[in-house]
């Protein structure tokens, strides 16, 4: 397993194989009758829906029941709230996504100061600690992506081209990573571009923020985007604007799937493993519950897709065959 990045507080990465469920652990933890909920940032991606598919069916197997699953919309105030009331509903662990750094780090801190186990996706609230705070953080290799990102990018982009970059404006460890990396690769390896930044509130204004950049930097040849969602949303403003130009993101979602098959305007993604994903963030979960020590922070490395190998991606990712859709534009285009 390789890991570029480094955890919130300078961890090296675990691999997902350090909290293996064995046979017997399984059947301790369907003897404790425990009860888990779960506090996500969205529930509408493609990537939030793998995460929940394998976070629920590897509880499920333990026996341990998820009594609420919510929608943050990533607000810090509707993650504050559920948290609060999750609280006096006293479950055994709450896994959570803080939709921000420093919001959100006080209702975190309470979960554990109320002696309920702690698991964290992707990202850590300001000031909390591993062992303390919270029991694990479980995420991709955020810094990996943004690296896989620009190498799948720059065989596209002739000399002394314009980049854009579109970064979420939003105090969050996964995307922060995923921009760094991206911008470091490229000031190492193609230090002719001109890299363009500029970040979106939400989002749902993506589409405003791609045309702003647009708008600022006519000559934009080349645009990344720091995951699926808004990416599609700034490909179709951008295909409104009749501006066709080669883009990279992360995440393989279904609609990212098929713009890639087609070879326009995706021609690099840099996928996460969300099912994986969900399966370590449940395994660490019970593996706490049962009073064993976890690693501070679980790591899944990404994979790199391009329009060549996405199907086969697609299956490795989601454990599904891919969509008509997309197997129908890769014959086309292959």
């Amino acid at each position: 397993m390789t890991i570029s990045g480094l955890g919130p507080h300078g961890e090296r990465a675990s691999a997902p194989e350090r909290v293996l469920l064995l046979p017997e652990d399984r059947a301790r933890a369907r003897a404790g009758n425990f009860r888990v909920a779960i506090v996500l940032h969205t529930l509408a991606s493609d990537w939030a829906k793998q995460q929940l598919a394998g976070i629920i069916g590897t509880l499920g197997d333990c026996g341990v029941a998820v009594i609420e699953v919510v929608d943050c919309g990533f607000t810090p105030e509707v993650q504050i709230e559920a948290l609060d009331r999750l609280i006096r509903e006293a479950p055994d662990a709450i896994i959570s996504l803080p939709v921000a750094n420093t919001k959100v780090a006080a209702a975190h801190a309470r979960v554990s100061a109320a002696g309920i186990k702690l698991v964290l996706l992707d990202n850590v609230p300001t000031g909390l600690l591993p062992g303390k705070d919270y029991v694990s953080l479980v995420s991709a290799d955020n810094f990996g992506l943004g690296k896989i990102a620009a190498e799948g990018l720059s065989p596209h982009l002739p000399q002394e081209a314009e980049v854009g970059v579109m970064g979420y404006d939003a105090d969050f460890f996964a995307t922060n990573e995923r921009e760094i990396a991206f911008v470091k690769w490229m000031q190492v390896n193609r230090p002719d571009l001109k890299l363009r930044i500029l970040r979106f509130p939400s989002p749902a204004e993506a589409d405003s923020t791609v045309r702003n950049l647009a708008g600022a930097y006519p000559e934009i040849a080349a645009l990344f985007v720091v995951w699926d969602t808004p990416a599609m949303a700034a490909a179709e403003a951008l295909e409104s604007m009749d501006k066709a130009i080669p883009m990279a993101t992360v995440d393989l979602g279904h609609d990212a799937a098929i713009g890639l098959a087609a070879g326009s305007p995706l021609v690099a993604v840099a996928a996460q493993q969300p099912l994986r994903q969900g399966e370590a963030v449940a395994s660490t979960t019970v593996t706490a519950l049962l009073g064993r020590l976890t690693p501070a922070w679980i790591a899944l490395p990404g994979i790199a897709v391009t329009p060549t190998n996405v199907v086969e991606c697609f299956q490795t990712v989601w454990r599904m065959p891919a969509p008509r859709e997309v197997l129908l534009k890769r014959n086309l285009v292959h």
